[in-house]
């Protein structure tokens, strides 16, 4: 069973889908719906990486609260320079030379970067981890460079690394 359909759960969601987005429950549609199921659920085995061990949990939901509490204090942030009409801003790139080289937290690390307003992950150059992240108002490159590691590159490598 799990040769066929290694991810039943997806199989079945996108089958469920299918029918739904179709809206026709023809047999046609239902045999192409199982299909493309079966397919999609067994290119997923293909793509699956190893994955990784969290090592500290503790360290885990630390990360959450900062996350939390980073992605509101940017969003105020963000919209101030948006709504102030006489606002300067100085957007630009920067060049981070990352530690962290476990894929699951690097992902993670993107998904932060992105989903913080004034930021976002552009380029990541793994032969030499060097990561490029566009900042929307660029003050203090080296102050931006000290929070993203000690803030969270320092927390993942802990979580996923230790």
């Amino acid at each position: 069973m799990t040769r066929w359909l290694p991810h039943p759960l997806l199989a079945a969601s996108l089958f469920v889908m299918w029918l739904l987005l179709t809206q026709s429950f023809s047999a046609g549609q239902v045999i192409l719906g199982a299909v493309v199921a079966v397919l999609a659920g067994a290119s997923m085995s293909i793509l699956r990486r190893r994955s990784s061990r969290i090592m500290s949990w503790s360290k885990l939901g630390k990360l959450a609260a900062i996350v939390v509490a980073d992605v509101a204090r940017s969003n105020i942030a963000v919209a101030k320079i948006v709504l102030s009409p006489k606002s300067e801003r100085n957007s630009s790139f920067i060049r981070l030379q990352l530690q962290l080289r476990d894929q699951q937290a690097l992902a993670i690390f993107a998904l932060i970067l992105t989903a913080t307003p004034g930021t976002a992950w552009v380029q990541f150059d793994r032969s030499d981890g060097t990561l490029l992240i566009h900042v929307f108002d660029l003050v203090d490159e080296e102050a931006w460079i000290h929070l993203l590691k000690s803030r969270y590159e320092r927390l993942l490598m802990e979580i996923f690394e230790a």
